[in-house]
């Protein structure tokens, strides 16, 4: 005798917005949400807010877009920019330094 899975049973039409490509599908779905929205049929239906759909992902568009809600990439990249000066400059002193032991070592071998 096999388990009887339950099934959600409370499907209705959802409205999902990708508000990084301005794109809206409708669907059914069981997600809840308190916002609506007026579809193309004149009936409104709730509203959910995603982020990222086939719409705006670089896996079905081809393209690379960055979307950034949090400023995570400008960090990422001003923290590489800042470890690459540190060390020019470190490569810079130890080129110094090896220069000035070549210089103590030719004197002292004279």
């Amino acid at each position: 005798m096999s388990k009887k899975v339950e099934q959600p049973q409370d499907y209705r039409y959802v409205v999902f917005m990708d508000e990084a490509a301005k794109f809206s599908f409708l669907t059914r779905s069981t997600a809840k949400s308190e916002e609506t929205i007026k579809w193309e049929d004149g009936q409104e239906y709730p509203l959910i807010k995603v982020q990222i759909s086939s719409a705006s992902h670089p896996f079905f568009t081809g393209e690379e877009k960055i979307i950034d809600t949090e400023g995570r990439v400008d960090r990422f990249k001003a923290r590489a920019e800042r470890a690459a000066k540190l060390r020019a400059t470190l490569g810079n002193k130890t080129k110094k330094a090896e220069k000035e032991a070549a210089k103590k070592a030719a004197k002292t071998s004279e």
